[in-house]
């Protein structure tokens, strides 16, 4: 149970004390009216003792009387009420009318209890603490205390008891209630006051023993009479007063009358001092009770009808002037208020001073003491002289009698088989009434050992005579008295109460004394911390009969449950539930409100679903009915906020209900725009774009992609378009990113950087994209959806600042009717237009919601057959993305702004839309296509600086400014048989594998920087006419495609940069995205091959490096790989060309498989094509273009050139860094050294072997596209990088890394890298000079020496140590039949020292003895870098074999 404000022993003193009946004469009664009050009610604040009293019992053993409190009232006589045992309406409504008065106290201290997991606030303010709504009650609870434990205090239930216990009428099994006194009151005023004194004793003593009165009911015959003169201070002569007071004294005694001297000053002198008011706190219950008819209704029949049971207390009711609605009920409330209020308004007591209130105090202290208790003695010992007197042989012999008649007690047999003697009357001078009488007595008085012990005897009496009532009441005063008694010498007897509840209510049927014996035995065992059985008891006595008394009584059950030493948190708010619905049907609604609400504090998170849903509906009824329609909205709020699982009735019925209750707070409380609960909207997928959406294609025209709310984000694509702003936007900047450069973020989520407020542009919309999803099993239809926005207008170039909400200022989108299936997730997009410059935050979405949809054709029903829509809010709240930099964010949870839904509103800029035509989809791989690309700026802001950047530079070019360039029409039609190379035609009287023409070109002409890929780093600048795109203005350029190299569908990615060529605004520079797919077919598959040519230069040379150098042999071999693919037939080589610094292909070795084209290449054929190539300089870094193959394509030239050095640089590993001139590579070899470093050395011998040339193949290919052949053109590169090692057009893929082992140990670091045997096998080119034919007379001379010339050319950057070995002969057999043996004559070794790219001749002879075929070259060349000590001679390689003829000349 709760906490009550009297301790167990104040409550049941003071639930039993002596009555004292009150006779007043008219006079009298004028003298006390004068205080708004009558005697008794003057009397009640002073009726309990301040001092202790005392008395003797029959044993003359002194007992103390503490705290004694005496009940003082008038005498009402009224018709006799039978004893049915339940209450009466007057009484119910008593009973109804102080709970509903008692309510929490606004403003209080909330009293909180700690149980186990749970804080639960049970208190004044559990209505907004523990509501769903309510989310700082936590923060609540933290203020109170720092204790952990509070007790509970439940104010109603204890007015309640209290009025229960005061009410009871008077009952005949028992004397408790009965009067024990009367004081007789006159006013000194009388002319014989010893007169009136008699007519009211007289008047006493008939209302008592004529038998014409049943109420009021006296204690005992011999009532105690006491005298009272009242003396008016203010107008009565006190000098006779005091007169008849001796007179009194004389008459009554002086223990038998008192002199009370009051109203010591007039009102009107009263109305200027503050006297203090204790009547007003009994007056209030009083009043209560006085008033018990006012809600009683006549009907038409006459009976009265209760007005709290005339409704059923879950009906909604709406009409306030239904008699039996709520309406009606306040209204009566409030005039009951009233009245006591104005009754409570006129002051009591005004004519009584303090020394007044000492009088009355010390009035009812000299009656009680010298009156009162001295008569309750000699009663008590008067009815002990009688039992004493009787219990001999009467008493033995009654027994004895009914013991042989069979009329002893019946202990075997339970109550419920006794018969029902409820209706047993006892005599008045009965013995066993007597007994009761004495123990009553002695339990007013607090005696309470012989109280117990008469309470005994007569129970065993009672039983005896199955006087079932008598006997009830005995036992349950037994009880009362073993637990009052000081020293606890015996246990409480719960079993007593136990039976004495079961009998009243079963077999005596009287359920007010049964609640009686309740309320008093739970406070009992409460008090000995035995709450279970606390609990048990009460809600046992829970029944239909009375739901105020089942309210209350589960209501503290609930209590029981949560004060136990292990809480049972669960059955608390179980009962708390249980108890709500009771206060419910007994019209209690603030008190059903309040169980409901406490009961939620345990209910909520805990997944218990359909139990919120309940309780929550429940709380949204009640306060609906209450007049709190804010309440009632938030608890309908939640329940369709929480994850519902109830049926799809249910919810509609749910929300049918909240949009009810909405409608109705919107239509009394002038609130602007509140949240609404459905849909759910999912914020931090909010997405937001900026521009406008991407154009349709136009006909041919293709748009490009850029960025669509259609796309999903990657965060990978993002960090490459940002990599490809960061390059053009450098190359913009002179090769820096400033700054302040921050990427272009068209549309921004929950994964882009949105830390900085984005920036938009004047006149350009802002769409917002909200992800919706309808929790429910119901459809829900939006209706009007629009943003609400804040604006603040800001001028970039005048300072203003205002803030307004405009369509002037923002054009603001309506989505008329926006449909939502049950259990649906959809996105709406919705969008803004900014007409003017400044902030703009975007707060939320304004919508109608309703339950069915507006335009349906279905049915609704009666709750909704109104207008069923409401218009309210849902705001965008998006937290930002954790902080986790500094030590402080890392501990604790904070977020970071998150400004996507702010945007900057700036000036107008430049708008580039872009369109593809003729743009294909599929290529041979290499080949070349030309399209055209449609610039258009559609803002009023003329553009500039427009470029490109690629993820393939490779893939297209828009072709050179700088030559000159054959111009193309502005809308081709058709690009069949049009060759996209220019041609020049062969020159008179060249003839085929001729030198071929030689063309200077740099790679700055086609927008690049030297080598392959150049320093822009596939940044274009895109040729427009005076730079500029004027507004509304569009252009057409020519662009020109090349197929990748491999096969596969390629994903190529163009970024379009331009900027405003007005200057100064916030965004620097827009970009333009856009994406295509290009699937590659096989087409051609190019190998070369360098090697080196052994063949000196003629010695008429004009160029000393091409007499140092030589010329090199190129085997090209050209395969087709395509399977038929694409509808290809066949492949043509239309040219063969070269590009180098340092090499030009010089002429074709087979010229004559050369008749102007390599023809009719079929599918797994191969094609050779072997070229020399000669060494020249140049003192300028320019490549040689030199094609091969009449007629000749000018390669230099776009597109082929631009291709070429767009290419693709190779990596790293597989392409060395290019030589520099001759004098850098002497500078370099002089210093190294002994001292240089092994990659130097590796270096210098592996540049011996580098070549660098690029064969550029040209290809035509013969394709039958809807039964007509198109000639298809491509071109494709090969990179010759070292001698003897075969290139391909077609680089192997690298292999996937396969996985190895962590190692956690540092490696040691890699050997020094030394030049391998092949590269030092390179150091040294050998070629000998001799006559191809020899004529020598052997008959004249048999030896014939011939002259050979062996020259050494030091291929390599450093000094070289050469040793020739002329010793070596061939000695295998094979060699012998073919070539005949010969020896050299002179030095057979020679030690040689070259420098760097040195020629060296060695004169040599040769001896033959005879003449036959010879091979000279038998002479062995080692040769080791000079000054590597540590390094072994490398033998070179062999020459290819040198066959000379002998002939004998005869």
């Amino acid at each position: 149970m709760a906490q009550c404000v009297q301790s167990v022993h104040e409550f049941i003193q003071d639930s039993f004390v002596p009555m004292v009946a009150v006779l007043c004469s008219e006079d009298a009664e004028k003298v006390t009216r004068k205080n708004n009050l009558n005697f008794s009610e003057l009397l009640r604040p002073f009726c309990r003792l301040t001092s202790e009293g005392h008395m003797r019992d029959p044993n003359n053993q002194v007992q103390v009387v503490k705290n004694l409190r005496i009940s003082v009232n008038n005498v009402v006589t009224r018709p006799s009420v039978p004893a049915s045992g339940t209450p009466s309406l007057a009484q119910r409504l008593l009973l109804s009318e102080v709970v509903s008065t008692c309510q929490p106290a606004e403003g209080g201290v909330a009293n909180v209890i700690t149980a186990g997991d749970y804080d639960l606030n049970i208190s004044d303010r559990s209505l907004k603490a523990s509501v769903p709504w309510y989310r700082d009650w936590r923060d609540t609870l933290t203020e109170l205390s720092t204790s952990k434990h509070y007790t509970a205090t439940t104010p109603w239930f204890e007015a309640y008891r209290e009025t229960f216990l005061q009410s009871m009428p008077a009952a005949d099994h028992e004397f408790l209630n009965h009067y024990l006194a009367c004081l007789l009151v006159v006013s000194s005023s009388e002319a014989v006051p010893v007169e009136k004194f008699l007519k009211l004793s007289q008047e006493q003593h008939r209302i008592q023993h004529s038998g014409e009165y049943t109420n009021p009911k006296w204690f005992i015959p011999n009532t105690l009479k006491y005298y009272v003169l009242l003396h008016d201070m203010s107008q009565g002569d006190e000098h006779r007063a005091d007169s008849v007071y001796e007179d009194m004294k004389q008459r009554y005694g002086a223990q038998g009358c008192y002199l009370l001297k009051v109203n010591s000053r007039t009102a009107a002198a009263g109305a200027d001092e503050q006297i203090p008011d204790p009547w007003s706190q009994y007056l209030h219950k009083s009043s209560l009770q006085s008033q018990p008819n006012s809600f009683l209704h006549p009907t038409a029949n006459g009976s009265l009808v209760n007005s709290l049971d005339s409704t059923h207390p879950l009906q909604l009711d709406t009409s306030g002037d239904t008699p039996g609605s709520l309406d009606a009920l306040r209204a009566v409330a409030v005039e009951t208020k009233a009245g006591t209020a104005a009754a409570a308004a006129a002051s009591h007591g005004a004519c009584l001073t303090l020394n007044d209130h000492d009088r009355i105090r010390q009035f009812i202290q000299e009656f009680t003491f010298r009156g009162l208790l001295p008569h309750i003695e000699k009663n008590i010992r008067q009815l002990n002289d009688q039992l004493v007197s009787r219990k001999g042989l009467s008493r033995s012999l009654f027994s004895a009698t009914k013991k042989w008649f069979g009329g002893g007690k019946v202990p075997e047999k339970s109550i419920a088989e006794l018969k029902n003697t409820s209706g047993l009357l006892y005599p008045p001078e009965a013995p066993e009434l007597q007994i009761r009488k004495m123990a009553d007595l002695c339990f007013l008085v607090q005696h309470y050992e012989l109280a117990y012990s008469c309470y005994h005897t007569a129970k065993k009496d009672f039983l005896s005579d199955q006087a079932m009532l008598y006997a009830a009441g005995a036992l349950e005063m037994a009880a009362v008295s073993a637990f009052l008694q000081g020293g606890a010498p015996r246990p409480y007897p719960a079993h007593y109460m136990d039976t004495a509840i079961q009998t009243y209510r079963d077999v005596c049927k009287n359920m007010h004394l049964a609640e009686r014996c309740a309320l008093l035995s739970a406070e009992i065992l409460k008090s000995q911390a035995k709450f279970s059985d606390a609990a048990t008891l009460l809600i046992k006595m829970t029944s239909e009969d009375c739901d105020l008394r089942s309210a209350l009584l589960l209501e503290q059950a609930a209590h029981c449950f949560i004060n136990m030493r292990n809480p049972m948190v669960r059955k608390f708010a179980f009962h708390m539930i249980l108890a709500g619905h009771r206060f419910s049907k007994a019209g209690q609604k603030r008190h059903a409100l309040r169980c409901y609400c406490q009961a939620m504090q345990v209910y909520k998170g805990k997944g218990w679903s359909l139990a919120e849903d309940h309780i929550n509906f429940t709380i949204g009824r009640q306060s609906f009915t209450l007049r709190q329609p804010e309440n009632a909205v938030s608890a309908f709020r939640h329940i369709l906020t929480n994850e519902s699982q109830q049926a799809s009735s249910q919810q509609a019925a749910f929300l049918r209900e909240y949009l009810y209750v909405y409608k109705n707070v919107t239509g009394v409380c002038d609130v602007a725009l509140p949240q609404l609960p459905l849909p759910y909207i999912n914020s931090s997928a909010t997405r937001v774009y900026f521009g406008h959406e991407r154009r349709l294609a136009e006909g041919e025209k293709q748009a490009a992609t850029h960025v669509s709310l259609d796309q999903e984000f990657d965060r990978d694509l993002a960090a490459m378009w940002r990599d490809l702003e960061e390059q053009v936007v450098a190359s913009a900047n002179r090769g820096v990113v400033p700054a302040t450069f921050q990427a272009t973020q068209c549309c921004l989520n929950s994964q882009t950087d949105n830390l900085r407020f984005p920036l938009a542009v004047v006149e350009e919309p802002i769409i917002v994209e909200v992800v919706f999803r309808n929790p429910l099993k119901v459809p829900l239809v939006l209706s009007d959806v629009s943003l609400l926005w804040k604006f603040t207008l800001k001028d970039f170039s005048r300072p203003q600042d205002a803030t307004k909400q405009s369509d002037d200022i923002i054009a603001t989108e309506v989505i008329p009717e926006f449909f939502l299936n049950p259990e649906e997730t959809k996105v709406a997009r919705l969008k803004l237009l900014p007409h003017q410059t400044g902030q703009l935050n975007i707060l939320g979405l304004v919508y109608n919601l309703a339950s069915t949809p507006s335009t349906g054709g279905t049915t609704v029903s009666s709750s909704a057959a109104l207008k069923s829509d409401v218009r309210g809010r849902q705001d965008l709240e998006i937290q930002g993305p954790r902080l986790n930099q500094t030590k402080e964010e890392k501990t604790s949870v904070s977020h970071g702004p998150d400004r996507r839904l702010d945007p900057t509103i700036t000036p107008p800029m430049p708008l580039l839309e872009v369109f593809f035509l003729q743009f294909p989809t599929a290529l041979l791989c290499g080949e070349i296509r030309k399209a055209y690309v449609e610039f258009c700026n559609v803002s009023g802001v003329p553009l500039c600086g427009l470029r490109v950047v690629s993820t393939h530079p490779d893939f297209f070019t828009f072709g050179s400014s700088s030559l000159a360039t054959p111009l193309t029409p502005l809308s081709p039609t058709s690009f069949e048989n049009c060759s996209a190379y220019k041609t020049l035609a062969t020159p008179p009287g060249a003839t085929p594998g001729s030198v071929a023409a030689v063309t200077l070109v740099s790679a700055g002409d086609f927008g690049l920087g030297e080598g392959g890929s150049g320093t822009s780093n596939g940044v274009a600048e895109i040729p427009l006419e005076d730079r500029v795109l004027k507004p509304g203005q569009s252009t057409q350029l020519p662009l020109w495609l090349r197929g990748p190299d491999h096969e596969g569908v390629h994903e190529i990615n163009f970024l379009f940069y331009y900027e405003s060529a007005v200057k100064g605004g916030k965004i620097s520079h827009r970009v333009l995205r856009h994406t295509v797919f290009i699937c590659a077919s096989r087409s051609l598959c190019v190998r070369a091959t360098a090697c080196r040519s052994n063949t000196l230069p003629e010695e008429e040379a004009e160029e000393e490096d091409e007499r140092r150098n030589g010329s090199m042999l190129v085997f090209v071999d050209v395969e087709n790989i395509n399977t038929n693919e694409a509808g290809v037939r066949e492949f043509h080589i239309a040219q063969v060309s070269s590009s180098s610094k340092q090499w030009r292909l010089h002429r074709c070795i087979n010229p004559a498989e050369d008749k102007g084209m390599l023809t009719n290449i079929r599918g797994g054929k191969h094609v050779s094509c072997d070229c020399q190539a000669s060494y020249c300089s140049n003192s300028v870094p320019l490549c040689l273009f030199s094609p091969l193959v009449a007629p000749q394509i000018i390669s230099s030239t776009t597109p082929c050139a631009d291709f070429f050095f767009r290419r693709c640089p190779p990596s790293d590993s597989r392409r060395p860094p290019v030589a520099v001139e001759t004098q850098g590579r002497l500078s370099r070899s002089q210093g190294a050294g002994p001292g240089g470093g092994a990659e130097d050395l590796t270096s210098l011998v592996r540049k011996c072997n580098e070549v660098d040339l690029d064969i550029i193949v040209l290809w035509k290919a013969f394709v039958v596209e809807d039964n007509k052949q198109v000639i298809l053109e491509g071109q494709l590169h090969v990179a010759l990088q070292t001698i003897g090692k075969e290139a391909c057009s077609l680089t192997q893929k690298e292999e996937a890394q396969e996985m190895v082992l962590l190692k956690f140990k540092p490696e040691l670091p890699p050997p020094m890298t030394r030049p391998s045997m092949e590269q030092l096998s390179h150091l040294i080119k050998t070629n000998l000079h001799y006559p191809e034919s020899y004529r020598h007379p052997f008959i004249h001379k048999s030896l014939c020496l011939v002259p050979v010339t062996l020259t050494l050319s030091n291929c390599s950057l450093a000094q070289v140590d050469v040793i020739i070995d002329l010793r070596h002969k061939t000695t295998s057999p094979e060699s012998l039949e073919v070539h005949g043996s010969f020896t050299w004559l002179g030095q057979t070794q020679y030690k040689l020292q070259l420098r760097a790219q040195e020629v060296m001749r060695v004169p040599l002879r040769a001896c033959f003895l005879h003449a036959g075929v010879y091979n000279l070259g038998t002479p062995r060349v080692f040769a080791k870098l000079a000054d590597q000590g540590a390094m072994c001679e490398t033998s070179q390689q062999t020459a290819t074999p040198a066959l000379i003829i002998i002939i004998n000349d005869t």
